[in-house]
């Protein structure tokens, strides 16, 4: 059986804050209906408990234009109402409110009030806020969003990214054989430096040379040194 987190919410002409608090949430998923349905999920907790949350608001909002900031503590929305005005409570209908909602007196400012106030003490220009009408869908589920993803691969998105892969590793071999002709010239540079230097290398040193040469080229130079004193033409 599911368990209810903890819901705290104020409000603005323009705007509901829902604070859903539930610290280390694990595979949260969120989801915001035109028509002021709210729903959560996650786990949390010894065990990795089940939360879940189906709030109705009180009336419409405008998903587009609702944030989210997940956090280790708590979940923070900011949903903008379709029509600003006071909200007279949360949720809709004639019931009471359930014992898991509650009014956020931190951010709670009266209809009576400065009407720009902001969310109390919270530093929002602090916080990582995605726009719900960006997650994918009418409704801004997280999984819908990574769901997505996933299906753009298997239509050949990655296969797009494989061959611009493709052309990069053709640009590397064109870099690679474009250093290996600078590799040959630099061999012969120094085939030609080891010619000059052949009166003070013994025979063995020349043999070893022969054997590391990496380019024919360098081995005619070395085959080419002068012959040293004493020895036959």
């Amino acid at each position: 059986m599911s368990l209810h987190p903890e819901v705290k919410w104020a409000q603005r002409p323009d705007v509901v804050y829902l604070t859903v608090m539930l610290p280390d949430a694990k595979d949260a998923k969120v989801n915001l209906d035109p028509e002021g349905v709210f729903k959560f999920s996650a786990s949390a907790g010894a065990g990795d408990r089940l939360y879940e949350l189906k709030l109705e608001l009180q009336d419409k909002v405008n998903v587009e234009e609702s944030k989210i900031s997940t956090g280790v503590r708590s979940i923070f929305c900011i949903l903008q109402k379709a029509e600003p005005k006071w909200w007279t409570k949360l949720l809709r209908g004639d019931g009471k409110a359930p014992h898991y909602v509650k009014v956020d007196w931190d951010k709670w400012v009266d209809e009576d009030d400065e009407p720009d106030a902001g969310p109390g003490d919270m530093d929002m220009n602090s916080m990582d806020f995605s726009k719900f009408g960006d997650m994918g869908g009418m409704g801004g589920d997280m999984a819908s969003m990574m769901g997505g993803m996933g299906g753009m691969g298997g239509m050949g998105g990655m296969g797009g990214m494989g061959g611009m892969m493709g052309g990069m590793g053709g640009m590397m071999g064109g870099m690679g054989g474009m250093m290996g002709g600078m590799g040959g010239d630099m061999a012969g540079m120094m085939g030609g430096m080891g010619g000059d230097m052949g009166d003070d290398l013994d025979e063995s040193d020349d043999e070893e040379q022969e054997v590391i040469k990496p380019s024919a080229k360098a081995a005619e130079v070395v085959d080419a040194k002068p012959k040293a004193e004493g020895e036959a033409a």
